[in-house]
């Protein structure tokens, strides 16, 4: 078919013609009749004994339909994690209850202690406001290293202390021992890598609604992974057989990860229409979701980098708090685990790598993935000792990062996964290509002129995507297999109509998975309709997040076309009275090989549902197939960035002149949409190093709760990105050889844009600044300058 619609065009984005049109269609735009109206009363105060709760008052307001207490829960389950670590002593995570509305205690600011339904959201509203409720104040651990302090008030009262668990992984005590003991030179660097808010477009919605007639529940609701919350809800929470449960997310403007999760008001939502038999509906303000949405990062760590005396890297530890929240979500366990520690090795050679990682319990809104998740903690810290190491040693810093790169692969890391394939040597090359380093000192020179402190900082990064496959990932903890589905229908007339348990919420499914089965098959991509988000007409997938839409989802698709077009071979071998071992498919022509009879695409298939016209006993009619996929490894897209930045003496402003990605996705669908994901993450990276953060005081009160002090990138605060994705060692395990690209510019652009700031200021003379940490805000970075 022609190359500009099927693999690697860079074809228009169908879906956003209704996104543009304001025609999209997203859950508060679901109104049903009867329909109701929730309002959380959430705590006020981050850790406290509820002494009383009085909802009678509030019961009695005009237009209250009921109120709901943890009471109404106490025989219900509580909302589950999906994910079990298991601490070096071998025993499990401490696993505490999450109820759907406090039971007893709050554990932080937002904390939900009871739902009213009413007919309208201001009467729900006000009702709330008449709730009485007596709180008796604990003490709020926020700082992790206080909370895991002897006598610390704990959290949760039925687990030993604030430690979730304690772990370790990679290279044993001895290797390492070994490592640094016999190292040239050891770079030591303490480093912080703050909490962030996802601040998707779209708050969270859940519509609930019952169907009496045939006790089935419905919930519409802002998902990545519909199947996944029907699974945890249904079986785990409230009890709801998955026959009698819907779960319908359509189109949702953006998740960043935070949407992954099964959250307390869904659940409240599907159980209360159940309850009172009518829909009800619950929609987020921006306040609550910077108090109820799963946040990310926030990471303290210490890493140490041993070398020898050439720079080689013989040996990297590191010992991480990483901060849990107050309950368990979804995934929550394995970000600074197993989506973390796995990837310490970076790039590179390391022969021995230590990675110890403390879980703790705080007062504070619970953390999970969020874009990148553990892939840009790990990058970051690597990236920044390196950066430092090179420093020290006089080395410069690219040429530290080439003496060290993995050459030859397959390669298995100390860290337990095994890369199929990359070419980091090749990504540098392309982006020094692209940065015109050789002209940086004249540029350095310009700067000073005006007053002004040029940096440039260069980095690496590799993640593991295409998150399955389940074996490993259950050795690892998962408590659900991560394969990918998808069913191929073709209808009599030709068109196709793929259904897929992957989901769409920004990404562009609609225009790149078309693009993949029209190519397999000759025809146009428009005559390739995409159907997800809903568990009722979708086969059960496990949703999108990691990077893994394309390599798992799409890859399932492959499967099931493959599928297609073997029995349709069939068909038309008999249609041609030739062998189906003879018949070839392009452009949407059967032929025969060697000859010029053919027989069209949409021919084939209108036979298919004429059985009569193929008498071929052992074909059933029809033309639609499923298939599961899941993977043999993780795909490992890799790369290297630049940032070139100005910092103002004066004020300590940093600004972004040029920003540089080269990156090896594997294989690319659409060349468009991919650089898309790259400008979206670079720009949410270098929110996370210049301007964004959740900071709480002593008191677990968010005092970043609102866009007048959390801080979001603005289009002045980022550059015109170069990017290129012409470095391409396709995945070596997939059928379409893609790596995913959907976290990379989150992943690899925060320690750049460090990396540059701290040239700038030891270019300018300040050697006693080595590290400041984000967000490198004029504050900060003022005060470092000045020692």
């Amino acid at each position: 078919m022609p190359k500009d619609v099927g693999i690697g065009a860079s074809t228009k984005r169908r879906e956003d013609v209704r996104f543009l049109t304001g025609r999209g269609r997203y859950v508060d735009d679901i109104d049903l009749p009867g329909q109701a109206y929730v309002h959380f009363l959430r705590s006020d105060v981050a850790h406290g004994r509820i002494v009383s709760l009085d909802v009678s008052a509030a019961a009695a307001m005009p237009g209250v339909v009921a109120v709901f207490t943890g009471a109404d829960f106490e025989g219900v389950g509580g909302l589950p994690c999906g994910w079990q670590v298991t601490g070096r002593d071998g025993q499990p995570m401490a696993e505490p209850p999450h109820p759907v509305l406090a039971q007893g205690k709050v554990r932080h600011v937002g904390d939900p202690i009871a739902a009213v339904v009413a007919e309208t959201r201001g009467q729900a509203r006000d009702a709330a406001e008449a709730i009485a409720v007596e709180i008796e104040e604990l003490p709020a651990q926020v700082d992790m290293a206080a909370a895991l302090a002897e006598g610390a008030a704990k959290v949760h009262d039925e687990t030993a202390s604030n430690l979730c668990y304690d772990w370790v992984f990679g290279s044993d005590d001895a290797a390492i021992e070994a490592a640094f003991s016999g190292a040239a030179h050891v770079t030591t660097l303490d480093l912080v890598n703050q909490r962030l808010a996802p601040n998707a477009m779209e708050p969270r919605v859940a519509v609930g609604d019952y169907a009496a007639h045939s006790d089935e529940s419905t919930l519409y609701t802002t998902s990545q992974n519909p199947h996944v919350i029907r699974l945890l809800m249904g079986a785990f929470v409230l009890g709801i057989p998955e026959h009698k449960l819907r779960v319908v997310a359509p189109d949702v403007g953006g998740g960043f990860g935070s949407k992954i999760f099964h959250y307390a008001e869904e659940a409240l939502c599907t159980f209360a229409a159940k309850q009172l038999r009518r829909p009800v509906k619950w929609t987020s303000t921006r306040s609550e979701a910077f108090l109820s949405d799963a946040q990310g990062r926030d990471h303290v760590t210490k890493i140490e980098l041993a070398l020898d005396g050439e720079g080689r890297f013989l040996g990297l530890r590191t010992h991480t708090l990483a901060n849990m929240g107050a309950y368990l979500s979804t995934f929550a366990p394995s970000v600074p685990t197993y989506l973390h520690g796995t990837l310490m090795a970076g790039n590179y050679t390391t022969p021995a790598v230590q990675v110890n990682v403390k879980a703790v319990f705080t007062n504070t809104v619970a953390v999970d993935a969020y874009r990148g998740a553990g892939r840009p903690e790990a990058t970051y810290q690597l990236e920044r000792v390196i950066d430092k190491a090179a420093r020290e040693m006089g080395i410069d810093p690219v040429e530290i990062r080439r003496r060290n790169f993995i050459t030859s692969f397959p390669y298995a890391t100390p860290v337990a996964v095994e890369y199929d394939t990359g070419n980091y040597g090749a990504t540098m090359d392309r982006l020094l290509a692209m940065i015109d380093r050789d002209g940086f000192e004249a540029r350095a020179a310009e700067s000073r002129a005006r007053g002004r402190l040029r940096g440039l900082g260069i980095n690496c990064y590799i993640e593991a995507c295409g998150i399955a496959p389940s074996a490993l990932v259950g050795q690892l903890g998962a408590r659900a297999g991560l394969y990918e589905s998808a069913t191929v229908r073709v209808n009599a007339t030709g068109g196709v109509v793929v259904m897929t348990g992957s989901h769409s919420h920004g990404q562009g499914h609609e225009t790149a998975f078309p693009q993949v089965v029209a190519d397999m098959i000759g025809i146009d991509a428009s005559q390739v309709e995409v159907v997800h988000g809903d568990t009722a007409n979708t086969p059960m997938g496990m949703g999108t997040y990691g990077s893994r839409s394309l390599a798992v989802g799409g890859s399932a698709m492959v499967r099931a076309t493959e599928k297609i077009i073997a029995k349709a071979k069939k068909i038309a071998a008999h249609l041609m009275e030739a062998s189906d071992q003879d018949i070839e498919l392009k452009d949407g022509q059967f032929t025969v090989a060697g000859t010029d009879r053919s027989v069209a695409w949409g021919d084939v298939t209108l036979a298919a549902y004429v059985p009569h016209n193929y008498p071929i006993t052992e074909l059933e009619p029809g033309l639609e197939e499923t298939a599961f996929y899941d993977p043999a490894n993780f795909t490992y897209p890799a790369g290297a960035y630049a940032c070139e930045v100005e910092v103002d003496p004066e004020t300590g402003q940093v600004t972004i002149l040029a920003f540089a990605a080269a990156d090896d996705f594997g294989n690319i669908v659409n060349p468009m949409i991919v650089d898309g994901q790259v400008h979206g993450g670079i720009g949410q990276g270098i929110g996370q190093a210049l301007l964004e953060s959740c900071q709480y005081d002593e008191a677990g009160q968010m005092v970043t709760g609102s866009y007048m002090d959390y801080a979001m990138p603005r289009a002045v605060d980022v550059p015109f990105y170069k990017v290129d994705h012409s470095c391409v060692t396709p995945c070596t395990h997939n059928p379409l050889g893609v790596k995913g690209c959907g976290e990379a510019g989150a992943i690899g652009s925060p320690p750049a844009v460090v990396n540059a700031v701290i040239d700038a200021l030891q270019r300018g003379g300040m050697a006693h600044v080595t590290h400041i940490d984000m967000p490198l805000s004029p504050s900060r970075v003022w005060a470092a300058m000045q020692g």
